[in-house]
């Protein structure tokens, strides 16, 4: 069996990289807030100059021609549409800093939000420029459509682009996602990239706001230029590059308790990649028929020499299939990704709070926790329904053996409106505003959390999560 080393007193614990002291924690969070800032602001600014290009291009002058009203309007809504849908490419392309600035659930939340804004403007465009042309041309609304798939070109392209992102959009609903299998929903994900590639001659043949100036070309193609790269260089090379380099190897397959399984990875040179406790990676495994599926797991404990570990619960064909991977099993990953790191903190103490297998990401900021300097006091609520779902219930244990960390199980089915077992009173801490809070579980546990965490006085800013159900 593969230990992971866990640190007592006087004892050092090898992890990926040494303890930083609180000033370069403060300066990083500033530094990340600042890109964070820096992002958005030029996110407002792409809309701003897109409705300016409209405004110049004569966007106001038409309302009075013939379909003038219905015409202008399609053009505006189309303009902010190819914006925001290509914001929505940048957000989820994996750009390092933004990544690291936002947090995989904050992008994953805006993107979804831009997605379903951009396709809404989408239906109004082409809703409104089919009135507007029709009204100019004399004929009814089907017949305008049926000529603009004939006689303009692009639009048969443009077409199957809006098919493509119908189905994407579709899948993205609640309701459908909850009964979708990942992979079913991920490969239908994929098709939002078939309809950026699709409506962009439609948006240069027959867009005359995306070519009628030197400046809005410029714009339009490097901003396509910016999306197309993103994509190829940070979801496409890098994780090649990066999965070369490292070399990654299945080195066991540990049981741990039933459903749940950790697998050692070991690589070369892994000092150099950086990944903190608190982040996952999108992890390939070479072997079986699964092989080109992503998954995306937490580190269950810090990197120890160049060995990683991840724990993974059986929950689909994928996971149950890698119980049988064997030794030597060459591994692909992309990442590491999120934002839940132990130098997000701005306090000393910290709470982690974890439901399920949510419990991995956490188990391995406590250990990392206990080597740091400011040396914090830590508290660990681990929620199961049922006490053989324990999951690192030794490791904890030892852990807590140090004095530093206090590891109190939350053992039963949950209450009515509350994420703790029925009857058993509130373990947070009077002083909760003086903690900082880490969570991963369910989004409907994790709400709960947060309502009592406010309740206990402690501010959003001091409250980190990871929803691993996203």
């Amino acid at each position: 069996m593969v230990s992971i080393p866990v640190r007592r007193r006087g004892i050092a614990s090898p992890i990926h990289e040494p303890p930083r002291p609180p000033h370069r924690r403060l300066t990083r969070g500033r530094l990340l807030q600042w890109i964070a800032d820096f992002a958005g602001g030029l996110a407002m600014l792409s809309i701003a100059w897109v409705i300016g290009l409209w405004l110049s291009g004569g966007g106001i002058t038409i309302l009075s021609e013939t379909g003038g009203i219905a015409t202008s309007l399609g053009r505006l809504s189309g303009l902010i549409s190819a914006d925001l849908l290509l914001l929505q490419v940048l957000l989820m392309a994996r750009i390092p800093g933004v990544e690291a600035a936002f947090g995989p659930d904050r992008l994953a939340r805006q993107h979804r939000w831009l997605g379903f804004a951009s396709f809404n403007l989408m239906l109004v465009h082409i809703v409104a420029i089919t009135i507007g042309y029709a009204q100019v041309a004399g004929i009814n609304f089907f017949a305008q459509i049926w000529d603009f798939l004939i006689n303009y070109a692009g639009m048969l392209l443009a077409g199957a682009a809006t098919i493509a992102l119908i189905a994407v959009v579709s899948s993205s609903m609640r309701a459908a996602r909850r009964k979708m299998r990942y992979e079913s929903w991920h490969l239908i994900h994929l098709y939002a990239y078939v309809g950026v590639g699709l409506a962009l001659p439609h948006q240069l043949w027959t867009g005359r706001d995306f070519l009628n100036s030197t400046a809005a070309t410029i714009f339009w193609w490097s901003f396509w230029g910016a999306a197309a790269g993103a994509i190829v260089g940070f979801r496409l090379l890098l994780p090649i590059w990066r999965s070369l380099r490292y070399n990654l190897r299945v080195v066991a397959v540990i049981p741990e308790i039933p459903g749940v399984f950790s697998v050692i990875i070991q690589g070369r040179n892994l000092d150099r990649l950086k990944v903190r406790a608190g982040q996952f990676c999108q992890w390939r495994f070479l072997a079986g028929v699964g092989w080109s599926r992503t998954h995306p797991f937490s580190l269950s404990a810090p990197m120890a020499g160049n060995r990683l570990r991840i724990t993974v619960a059986q929950v689909g064909d994928g996971t149950r299939g890698m119980t049988k991977l064997r030794p030597g099993t060459r591994v692909l990953f992309e990442g590491p990704y999120g934002a839940m790191t132990a130098d997000r903190r701005r306090h000393r103490d910290v709470l982690l709070i974890g439901a399920g297998v949510g419990i991995t990401p956490l188990r391995a900021l406590a250990q990392e926790l206990l080597t740091t300097v400011d040396s914090p006091n830590i508290t660990v609520l681990q929620r199961v329904s049922g006490p053989r779902l324990l999951l690192h219930r030794a490791e904890f244990a030892d852990m807590s053996r140090t004095g530093q960390l206090r590891w109190i199980p939350l053992i039963g089915h949950r209450g009515a409106r509350t994420w703790l077992p029925a009857g058993v009173p509130t373990p947070l801490p009077s002083d909760a505003a003086n903690y900082d809070a880490y969570l991963c579980g369910p989004a409907d546990w994790m709400r709960q959390v947060r309502r009592d965490l406010r309740a206990a006085g402690m501010p959003n800013s001091s409250i980190h999560a990871e929803d691993f159900a996203l």
